[in-house]
């Protein structure tokens, strides 16, 4: 059993899955807590007793080796009697904690805040704010103050000062600060000698529209700085007050794109079609930085639509649609009936303008028809796309051309076994928007060469274009790029079979981002499939946690959780009810979920349906398509079904024979 350890607040133990371990009492606490505080060093017998106690009594040593045995038995529960520990091994006469950093929210602190001091302010922000949520309270807070515990909660507390400060600069950078008020004031009134937490405040109060108070809170601090500490002046409050007496530029920066969403959609002054044209168009800007960004663009581009068609015009319409061209890398919406009705808008349209639409902007209806009408096996959504590409290639119009590509790339799914098909299309996108300058199409490209190389198993060549992916996505300001080829990264710990923590803490935290990324149907259900992934991979029942949520693809799952429930009727009955997988990346992950069901449950036609199924992906992984999870090796799937099949066949082979013997 892989082990988390929490001490950021009381010292809490967890298995990988969230349950928790019972570490036993107050005094095996402190000792599990003096070893998290070691980092991973061995800590002689004789230090241990000396910070455990102010006056060891004669039998300390003892007491602490009892409590070391106690917790080794709490902590491995599954280790045979005699053999050494994994988890608190023993160094001379003295013990070392042998637990991941990783597996030690501290230590997770404090590297995450290492690694965040050169990286991007969006990184910052958004991990330095998801490790700032891992804060339960004050450091080791149910242990009473000890030699040892002092000092280590005083260098937590100031890694924290430290991760607040740089999170809130990151996001001030970003023009973000207004929401960080009240945070910074309690900050800069619980330490009035740091000088930097006076200028963040003063800052974010600038950001926020109250120039005077900004001002104010300069002043006070200067005169705190001076009555108690002595301090004459300081330099970042004297330019901080003169930048904002004159409104430098830098302390406000340029509106975000999602600041000209609402503000177009308010504006009533300029022309319909400029508004509409130019709400797709910031749309499209705003679309691919994620997050709040993303959902809003979504919304802004079919609000914009809906209100073209109204007008009568259909090509304002068609301009309108045309406008927002953003790729598409997953083949769930992420709202269906959002999609829907900008499908129907757009092929009411296309009627409406008739044969002698102009053919780029037919070509960009088309493709937009095959964008958003995915993960579906509708034949006319196919045609649509390869229309649309035809039309684009006649017209030799390279930005019609890449989203005609895209649109091709996700209508692909519709039949198992394309991913050579994918390969090609990757290619020609990265060519294509190379030579004409088209960087989020390049982008686009690289993420399907990653999803094609997870799919075949080819890592080496996969991290390659996760480089180069990544290094596009910092020069052109697209942090959601960064999320995916995060998730990638967590399929590596998932395919070393003995490693299973390590990879379910790697899926946690691609969880966490995902979860403010903006795209919904990436994320449902996502990360209890990639724990179940793992478990289905290491022989273990499927997780049961209530708090799960499986999104779309609890049918499929439905039959190993009744089973690990101990419910076998509901098992076969829920196994009998099996839908057909959607046309989309998640195919051949769910048949592999639907053919460990069919084993389990001696279901030989669904054991048949998965085996057709897989049939056409062999040498492919199971789930690699996603590039976030696997189920493993396609071929070692169809090799299990094939025994199991022939078990049966053998089985009904001898009953007939029996019977044919019983005759004669």
């Amino acid at each position: 059993m892989e082990i988390l350890v929490q001490v950021l607040g009381p010292i809490e133990v967890r298995d990988t899955e969230g349950r928790a371990v019972a570490a036993g009492s107050r005094r095996r606490r402190e000792l599990l807590g003096r070893l998290v505080a070691a980092g991973g060093r061995a800590v002689p017998l004789a230090v241990l007793v000396d910070d455990l106690w102010e006056d060891p009594p004669p039998t300390a040593a003892g007491t602490i080796r009892t409590f070391v045995a106690e917790l080794r038995r709490a902590l491995e529960p599954d280790r045979p009697p005699r053999t050494r520990s994994h988890v608190i091994e023993t160094v001379g006469t003295g013990y070392a904690l042998r637990v991941p950093r990783e597996h030690v929210d501290a230590h997770r602190f404090e590297d995450t805040l290492r690694t965040m001091r050169d990286r991007p302010g969006d990184q910052v922000a958004r991990a330095l704010g998801e490790a700032l949520s891992w804060w339960q309270g004050e450091p080791y807070a149910d242990l009473d103050a000890s030699s040892w515990l002092i000092p280590e909660r005083a260098r937590l507390a100031e890694l924290h000062r430290q991760a607040v400060e740089l999170r809130a600069r990151a996001v001030l950078d970003l023009g973000r600060g207004a929401p960080l008020v009240p945070e910074l004031e309690a900050l800069a009134a619980a330490h009035p000698w740091r000088e930097h937490a006076w200028v963040l405040l003063s800052h974010a109060l600038y950001q926020a529209g109250r120039q005077v108070d900004a001002l104010a809170s300069l002043r006070a601090a200067r005169a705190r700085l001076l009555d108690r500490f002595g301090l004459e002046s300081v330099d970042g409050l004297d330019h901080l007050e003169r930048d904002i007496l004159r409104h430098a530029a830098h302390l406000t920066p340029a509106p975000r794109d999602e600041d000209r969403l609402r503000l177009l959609t308010r504006t009533e002054a300029t022309g319909t079609y400029t508004r509409l044209r130019s709400m797709s168009t910031v749309a499209r800007a705003a679309a691919v930085t994620g997050g709040t960004n993303l959902v809003l663009a979504q919304e802004q581009r079919a609000a914009a639509a809906a209100e073209a068609e109204r007008t009568g015009d259909p090509g304002l319409t068609a301009r309108v649609i045309a406008a927002y061209d953003v790729p598409t890398v997953w083949t769930r919406a992420d709202d269906p009936a959002r999609s829907e009705a900008l499908v129907a808008t757009a092929r009411r349209t296309l009627h409406r303008l008739g044969p002698g639409a102009p053919p780029a902007l037919r070509a960009r209806l088309l493709a937009t028809i095959g964008l958003e009408h995915r993960g579906t096996r509708d034949h006319w959504a196919a045609e649509a796309a390869t229309e649309a590409e035809q039309l684009a290639r006649d017209l030799h119009d390279p930005q019609a051309l890449v989203l005609a590509l895209n649109a091709r790339f996700v209508q692909s799914f519709q039949h198992p076994g394309r991913t050579g098909e994918r390969d090609v299309i990757a290619g020609e996108l990265i060519d294509l928007s190379t030579r004409h300058d088209l960087p989020m199409f390049e982008i686009l490209g690289h993420l399907i060469k990653i999803q094609v190389c997870a799919a075949r198993g080819d890592t080496g060549t996969a991290q390659r274009h996760v480089v180069a992916a990544e290094r596009l996505a910092t020069a052109h300001e697209t942090p959601i790029v960064h999320v995916l080829t995060a998730a990638f990264r967590a399929m590596q710990p998932a395919e070393r079979p003995n490693d299973p923590a390590e990879a379910a803490h790697a899926y946690r935290t691609v969880a966490t981002d995902l979860a403010g990324a903006g795209m919904p149907g990436v994320e449902a259900g996502m990360f209890p499939l990639a724990l179940l992934s793992l478990r289905m991979r290491h022989r273990r029942p499927a997780p049961t946690d209530p708090a799960l949520d499986w999104g779309p693809y609890r049918p499929w799952v439905q039959p190993l959780l009744d089973l690990a429930h101990g419910n076998l009727a509901a098992a076969r009955q829920a196994a009998a009810a099996l839908p057909t997988p959607p046309a989309d990346h998640l195919y051949d992950a769910l048949w592999a979920v639907s053919a460990h069901t069919a084993i389990l449950l001696q279901d030989e036609p669904l054991a048949a349906r998965a085996h057709d199924a897989l049939s056409p992906l062999r040498d492919e992984i199971a789930g690699g398509t996603t590039a976030m999870i696997t189920f493993g090796p396609v071929n070692a799937i169809l090799s299990a079904l094939d025994q199991h099949l022939g078990r049966h066949l053998d089985q009904h082979l001898d009953q007939h024979l029996g019977r044919h013997r019983g005759r004669r």
